[in-house]
């Protein structure tokens, strides 16, 4: 998430004043939360809380929304051209909408919260590094005086185990004992790789490559991880929002993502520039005209 947020943050907006940084932000954080943005039109963009609305062929017509306030929320009704909607994850069944990223990793999230639960109430409650310690038996006074003495110290001796003296056992009485940890085996529980898994997973519904999070990540990895992120995930959100903004602000509005992160192979567009220029003279010098280098330009799929 916040990545999300500070990738959205760091978009150049162009054709309109009203997508700040700080907007930009709020909404890339209500789409990763709640798959959906809604913003009144006003002389800034004014943030709504809870919405309902009307349709019409499957799109919005009016809305009812809760604007937030100090004292509690204030109601209002506006018509659809007076506030800017974003939405993901939209369902053809529900096509007004949105539906955020971790609801297609329920059973991951659901599977991670259990998992971290347990390992509260187990690092809070277990009794770690307690043990078992055997002695010789005494008094029941004095066995008694031991327990009430560890009672409680967790990572210390918990309990006092009386070992009875026989004759067998001569002077040794405690060969063969040894303290017993009350620690839980937390290894057999596989509790590392669930984790692991799980976050996996819902790193994954986010656009973040698992790797990123890894502590023997190196540099390329984490370019391919922003580029990814970047391309492939903010960048076509970033399209919808510029859309929705073109529709109901009357002008045309283009939302960049990539170039603020950074998100391209230096190193590539450099050598492409490079050969492009070299392509450039030698059309020059063979006397192409600029319809036939343009045309050539459309065939490899450049653009802009």
């Amino acid at each position: 998430m916040g990545l999300w947020e500070a990738g959205m943050s760091l978009a150049d907006v162009t054709g309109t004043d009203m997508l700040d940084r700080q907007t930009m932000a709020l909404c890339a954080r209500a789409l990763a939360l709640r798959g959906e943005a809604l913003f009144l039109i006003r002389d800034r963009l004014v943030p709504a809380i809870d919405w309902d609305l009307s349709t019409r062929d499957g799109q919005p017509r009016a809305y009812r929304v809760q604007v937030p306030e100090v004292g509690g929320n204030r109601g209002e009704t506006v018509l659809a051209p007076e506030v800017l909607h974003f939405r993901i994850g939209c369902d053809p069944v529900t096509p007004w909408a949105g539906s955020p990223p971790l609801k297609r990793a329920q059973i991951s999230a659901e599977l991670l919260g259990e998992v971290e639960t347990a390992l509260r109430d187990v690092f809070r409650d277990a009794p770690l590094g307690s043990q078992i310690v055997p002695v010789p038996e005494g008094s029941a006074d004095d066995m008694e005086a031991l327990r009430a003495g560890f009672r409680g110290k967790r990572g210390a001796a918990l309990v006092i185990e009386g070992v009875a003296q026989s004759t067998a056992a001569g002077m040794n009485p405690n060969i063969g004992k040894s303290p017993d940890q009350l620690s839980p085996d937390l290894a057999r529980t596989l509790a590392d790789k669930m984790l692991t898994e799980a976050k996996g997973a819902i790193l994954g519904v986010y656009g973040v490559l698992p790797g990123l999070t890894n502590p023997a990540t190196t540099g390329p990895l984490v370019r391919e991880a922003q580029r990814h992120l970047a391309q492939l995930v903010l960048q076509p959100v970033a399209n919808l929002m510029a859309e929705e903004a073109s529709r109901k602000l009357g002008g045309a509005v283009s939302i960049d993502v990539v170039r603020p992160m950074q998100a391209f192979d230096h190193g590539g567009k450099a050598r492409a520039l490079g050969a492009m220029l070299q392509a450039m003279a030698a059309a020059k010098e063979a006397g192409l005209d600029d319809a036939t280098v343009t045309d050539a330009l459309k065939f490899i799929d450049w653009a802009e």
